[in-house]
């Protein structure tokens, strides 16, 4: 009877090992960025990451000089935010990826990668930001977009760390710290 529990045992951390390996991260998705081109997430590896859901009518647009400042200065350190423009609030993003981004670039003269348009909510949920709010997928937490720019933080191996409110502002030093690994 112990040996049978003890194989059980043995079985189950196994196939615990398994399931944990083959946990999703971000690197196994691929999006269209601003221009319509593939952008492949693998692209990240090693790299912090910062994904954004943004707009460009938001009371908390002008986080997009933040965002650019924080790029900026952590760019050469390993460190990349991804701006993905999103219209499901209010209609606060209603322009064209080619809009959106003249709008981004003119106003906040932003150099970090941007997306397509998406949907981070609702039945058409991008892939992506399915595996961002759903903890079987991201493996640390539920959670659902508030509003414009939430914030979700991945760590070098593609794994979701940390979900940031969209209130808090993108040089706040909790993320500095993050980014400089305090």
């Amino acid at each position: 009877m112990k040996k049978l529990v003890l194989l059980l045992s043995l079985f189950l951390m196994s196939l615990f090992i398994v399931i944990n390996s083959q946990a999703q991260t971000i690197y196994d998705f691929k999006v269209s960025d601003i221009e319509g081109q593939t952008f492949d997430l693998a692209t990240l590896k090693g790299k912090k990451v910062m994904i954004v859901n943004t707009a460009s009518k938001c009371g908390l647009t002008p986080q997009f000089e933040q965002l650019q400042k924080l790029y900026t200065h952590f760019k050469d350190s390993n460190f990349v935010i991804v701006g993905f423009p999103s219209n499901d609030f209010y209609q606060q993003d209603p322009g064209s990826n080619n809009e959106i981004k003249s709008f981004c670039v003119k106003n906040y003269g932003v150099t970090f990668p941007m997306m397509a348009k998406i949907r981070v909510k609702g039945d058409s949920i991008e892939p992506l930001y399915q595996f961002l709010t759903i903890k079987s997928k991201n493996g640390l937490e539920d959670n659902e977009v508030k509003w414009n720019f939430q914030k979700y933080l991945i760590n070098e191996q593609g794994k979701l760390v940390r979900v940031v409110s969209p209130r808090v502002k993108p040089m706040d030093e909790s993320i500095v710290e993050w980014i400089r690994g305090k």
